[in-house]
């Protein structure tokens, strides 16, 4: 099976090639003061998704994230899949990839891998077999993905992320 897009950056709004709208989330949401932004721009030639913003832990905080519901119906099967494969750009700080699913039900439980983004566009593979259980003991489950987040978390730092493609990958 061919790779299927989930967002490659080829319209003008938040829109994704599945037909549902990025959004951010900060820490905000749970008492923290971590401040983000997302927005539409072109960096080295792509265009892109760019979340830009201050992680602080004060208050209990620390993350920006920018989500993207897989499905308008609650779930995405991608068990078909061996994994998700993104292209991203940034300030050469690390980032995470936080995937939920329906077996998921408090808000800082996820699958979740770590990746840096260099200042030149760069590929990174996540198998789902290979991401990391948080808080939780189910198992992963492709056939039932909600969400997939691209995520600056968990320390102090000045988030720049450029997000140009994002798609399910078969090896």
């Amino acid at each position: 099976m061919n790779p299927a897009v989930i967002d490659n950056r080829n319209n003008t709004n938040l829109t994704s090639a599945l037909g549902t709208k990025w959004q951010l989330v900060t820490d905000t949401v749970m008492g923290g003061l971590s401040k983000g932004q997302l927005s539409l721009d072109e960096y080295k030639g792509k265009s892109c998704l760019r979340m830009r913003g201050n992680v602080t832990t004060e208050n209990n905080g620390g993350f920006v994230q920018i989500a993207l519901p897989l499905s308008k119906n609650n779930t995405f099967d991608a068990s078909q899949y061996s994994g998700v494969e993104i292209e991203v750009a940034g300030n050469s700080e690390i980032y995470n990839i936080h995937i939920r699913t329906d077996e998921l039900w408090f808000p800082w439980q996820s699958y979740r891998s770590s990746f840096k983004a260099e200042s030149d566009w760069k590929k990174y593979r996540f198998p789902f077999q290979k991401l990391d259980k948080y808080k939780t003991l189910h198992e992963f489950s492709p056939e039932q993905i909600n969400r997939i987040g691209l995520v600056a978390i968990g320390r102090e730092f000045q988030a720049d992320l450029c997000l140009t493609d994002i798609r399910f990958y078969n090896d």
